[in-house]
C-alpha cells in the first residue's frame, strides 16, 4: 500500500481509488491541490488526530527504517487506528541517527525520534501516538509544522506539550540550526513519490510564473543575477551557460542533468532526488523554457536504485498532470524528460564522456573544440548541470535572482550542499551559505571529532580535491578560497580526518581510485597515475627515497598539464596538498621509516610492555595469526614474523600492555 493510500484509509477523507488523478493541470489547479493536501495532511486543518512519518532515504533503509515501517504498519492494522496518518519521506539529513521517525499530535509540535529499532518504534507508537506521552529517551528535538510554504519555528503554528519542555527546538540542535536550506528545503517534509505534496509546498509555481509573467530572456537573466554557479564541481556561472545555449541556432536543444555522482563519500545528488525529485524536474523545465529546449535527460548511475525508482515515479506523475509533454499549463511550451542509466564509470561525470555515454558510445572524454552549448549531445546545443544546480532554480525564479544573490560571498553566491562524513560525530547531509567557515561546519554542525581526538584535515572535492589542515579551519568555504588552499569545491563531499589518519596513505587511496577510474585515453593520466601510485606505495612500504618528493612534484605537474579532462588535470591535488601541508609526514615515512599515525603496517611493530603485562593471556587467546607466545603466569611475547598487525591485541588488552 502506498503512503497516500495509507493516508486516505486512515483519515477517511477520500477513497484510495480517487488518489491517482489523470488530468492536465491548469495553473488554478495548483492552489486546489494545495488545499486538498493541507486538509489531508495537516492536523490543524482536520486531517486527523496524529501523524507518523518514517524517513526512508537510502541511509534510513540501510539502518533499518524499512523494518520500522513494517512494524508500524502491523501495529496500525492490529490496533485498528482511526484518524492517524502513517506516511513516509526522504532523509531528514542527520544520517548518523537513522532510523528516524517524526510524530505529531493535533495541536502539538512534531517530535523527531532517532536511532530507533522496531521495538523502540512500537514503544513510541504505544506511548506517544496512542497515549500522548512523549518518549524522551529517543527524542532528538521538537520540530515545526509542515506544508506551509515556509517552515516555521515552534510556537507559530503548534504548541509544545508539557512533556516536551525539556526537548530542544530542532533548530536549536547544532546540526540543524546552523544550516540554510534552499536546495534541501523539502527534505524530510514530503513524500517524494507524491507530486501533490510537492505542489503543496509551492512546487511548479515557479514554472507557472515563468510561463505567464516572464520571457525566456527573463528566466536566463534571473539565473544570471542570482550568481548561481554549477554545483557539480566546475563552478561555471549557470546564467552564462544558459545565455550561450539560448543564443545557439541549432535545433533541437537538449537539457542534461548530471546525477552520475561518483566521488567517494559523496551522496548529495542521490539524497536530493530521493527526497525532492520534482525540484530537479521543475528546474530542468525552467532551463528548457529559458534556452528553447523541448527534451531533457537525467543521467543517473545504476548503483542508485532507490533514487532511480523515485525519479521514474516523479516523471510519470508529472506526465499524468501534463507538467511534462505537450502544451504544459495550456501554453505552447512542450518539454519531456527521459532517464539514462550509467554503468558506474567515474569518468562519465565529465561532460563530454557523459554525453558520449547517452549517445551509446564509450564513455570517454573528447577534446572540446566547440562549447557544448553550441555542439553538445548529438552535435546539438546542450545545457548540462548537476542535480543540485537544477534544484536551486525553481526558488530562484520564484523569489528572484537578487534574493539568492543576497546569500554567500562576493564571487560564490547562495548555498552549498555537502555530505559530511569520516571521523566526525554528526555524519549527514548539510546545506550552508557559501562563506561558512570549516570550523562552523565541522564543529557547530558536525559536532566535532569523536572520542576526544584532534582534527587533522578535511578532504574536499572528492578524489580530485585536496586535504586542508587544522590551521585553515577558519577559512570561509567558497570556490575561490578552496582553490587557493590547494583543493576544489567538487560536488560537495567532505571527508573529515582525525589525528589517527595517515595523509600519505590517504593520498595513495585517492590516486589508486583515480588510476582505476581513468579511461586510459591519455598517457599522462593512465601511466602518470600508475607511476604516482607506485611511488606512494613504496613510501608506505618503507622503501621510499628522498628524491621521490621532487619526482612526485614533477610528475604531478606533467599529469596536470598534459591530461585531456578534469579527472587528469585535478588528479594530482591529493598529493600536492598533502605535500604542502604535511611534508614532514612524508619525510618521516622516507627518512625515519616511521608512520606517525601508525597506519602503514610495514613501518611499525607491536610489542608487549613487560611492566604492564598482567600475564592474563587475553592477547594470546584472541590473536588470529598465532603470533603471540604465552604460558600461564608468564609475560606474553609477539613473534614479529607471524604478526599481521591487525591490532586485536591492543584492543583486547585492558592494561595498556601492548603498544
Amino acid at each position: 500500500m502506498t503512503p497516500l493510500r495509507r493516508i486516505a484509509q486512515a483519515t477517511e477523507i477520500m477513497k484510495p481509488e480517487d488518489i491517482t488523478t489523470m488530468q492536465k493541470l491548469s495553473i488554478d489547479d495548483l492552489e486546489k491541490i494545495t488545499q486538498k493536501v493541507r486538509k489531508r495532511t495537516l492536523l490543524s486543518e482536520g486531517a486527523g488526530r496524529a501523524k507518523v512519518t518514517v524517513h526512508m532515504g537510502t541511509c534510513g533503509i540501510a539502518a533499518g527504517a524499512g523494518k520500522v515501517l513494517t512494524a508500524l504498519e502491523d501495529a496500525f492494522k492490529k490496533n485498528d487506528v482511526k484518524g492517524v496518518i502513517l506516511t513516509t519521506s526522504g532523509c531528514a539529513g542527520m544520517c548518523c541517527r537513522e532510523p528516524m521517525i517524526t510524530v505529531e499530535l493535533k495541536g502539538e509540535a512534531p517530535v523527531h525520534y532517532v536511532g530507533l529499532s522496531e521495538e523502540n518504534a512500537l514503544q513510541i507508537f504505544a506511548e506517544h501516538v496512542l497515549e500522548g506521552k512523549l518518549v524522551e529517551e529517543f527524542a532528538l528535538g521538537v520540530g515545526h509544522e509542515r506544508f506551509l510554504g515556509e517552515s516555521v519555528r515552534v510556537g507559530a503554528a503548534a504548541a509544545r506539550s508539557e512533556e516536551a519542555e525539556d526537548v530542544p527546538d530542532l533548530l536549536d540542535v547544532g546540526f540543524f540550526g546552523h544550516q540554510t536550506l534552499v536546495a534541501l528545503k523539502n527534505r524530510g517534509m514530503i513524500d517524494p513519490e507524491e507530486i501533490d505534496e510537492y505542489i503543496a509546498r509551492g512546487g511548479y509555481r515557479a514554472l507557472a510564473k515563468a510561463l505567464t509573467q516572464m520571457t525566456p530572456e527573463d528566466i536566463v537573466n534571473q539565473v544570471t543575477i542570482s550568481g548561481l554557479r554549477g554545483r557539480g564541481g566546475g563552478g561555471f556561472p549557470t546564467g552564462r551557460k544558459w545565455a550561450s545555449a539560448a543564443k545557439a541556432t541549432g535545433r533541437p536543444k537538449y537539457i542534461i542533468c548530471n546525477a552520475d555522482e561518483g566521488d567517494p563519500g559523496a551522496y548529495m545528488d542521490r539524497s536530493i532526488i530521493e527526497s525532492d525529485p520534482h525540484s530537479v524536474i521543475e528546474g530542468m523545465l525552467l532551463s528548457g523554457l529559458g534556452v528553447g529546449s523541448i527534451e531533457g535527460y537525467v543521467y543517473i548511475r545504476a548503483e542508485y536504485p532507490l533514487a532511480t525508482s523515485i525519479l521514474r515515479t516523479a516523471i510519470r506523475q508529472a506526465r499524468e498532470y501534463g507538467l511534462l509533454g505537450d502544451n504544459i499549463f495550456g501554453t505552447d511550451f512542450c518539454f519531456d524528460l527521459f532517464i539514462k542509466q550509467g554503468a558506474g564509470a567515474f569518468v562519465c561525470g565529465e561532460s563530454s564522456a557523459l554525453r558520449a555515454s547517452i549517445e551509446g558510445l564509450p564513455g570517454e572524454p573528447t577534446s572540446k573544440y566547440d562549447h557544448a552549448t553550441d555542439k553538445g549531445l548529438w552535435e546539438k546545443p546542450t545545457v548540462l548541470n548537476n542535480v543540485e544546480t537544477f534544484a536551486n532554480v525553481p526558488i530562484i525564479i520564484d523569489k528572484g535572482g537578487e534574493w539568492y544573490a543576497s546569500m554567500g560571498t562576493e564571487t560564490s553566491k547562495g548555498t552549498k550542499v555537502f555530505s559530511l562524513v569520516g571521523n566526525i560525530n554528526n555524519t549527514g547531509l548539510i546545506e550552508v551559505e557559501m562563506g561558512t567557515t570549516l570550523r562552523e561546519i565541522i564543529y557547530d554542525i558536525g559536532g566535532g571529532i569523536p572520542n576526544g581526538k584532534k582534527f587533522k584535515a578535511v578532504q574536499t572535492g572528492g578524489p580530485s580535491g585536496g586535504c586542508i589542515p587544522a590551521e585553515k579551519l577558519d577559512m570561509p568555504v567558497d570556490f575561490e578560497q578552496l582553490k587557493e588552499a590547494g583543493s576544489i569545491m567538487g560536488s560537495g563531499g567532505m571527508i573529515v580526518m582525525d589525528e589517527g589518519t595517515c595523509v600519505v596513505n590517504v593520498a595513495k587511496y585517492f590516486i589508486e581510485f583515480c588510476n582505476d577510474e581513468s579511461c586510459g585515453k591519455c598517457i599522462s593520466c593512465r601511466d602518470g597515475s600508475a607511476a604516482l601510485l607506485n611511488i606512494l606505495e613504496r613510501i608506505c612500504d618503507g622503501k621510499g627515497q628522498e628524491e621521490d618528493i621532487e619526482l612526485m612534484k614533477d610528475l604531478c605537474g606533467t599529469i596536470t598539464d598534459a591530461s585531456l579532462c578534469g579527472l587528469g588535470t585535478s588528479l594530482a591535488n591529493p598529493v600536492l596538498s598533502t605535500l604542502m601541508y604535511f611534508g614532514d609526514e612524508y619525510i618521516a615515512h622516507i627518512r625515519d621509516k616511521k608512520c606517525p599515525a601508525k597506519i602503514c603496517k610495514p613501518l611499525f611493530q607491536y610489542k608487549v610492555i613487560t611492566d604492564n603485562c598482567k600475564k592474563c593471556g587475553l592477547c594470546f587467546t584472541n590473536c588470529p595469526s598465532d603470533a603471540i607466545i604465552w604460558k600461564k603466569k608468564e609475560v606474553a611475547e609477539i613473534i614479529q614474523e607471524k604478526c599481521v598487525k591487525c591490532g586485536i591485541c591492543v584492543e583486547v588488552c585492558k592494561f595498556g600492555a601492548v603498544e
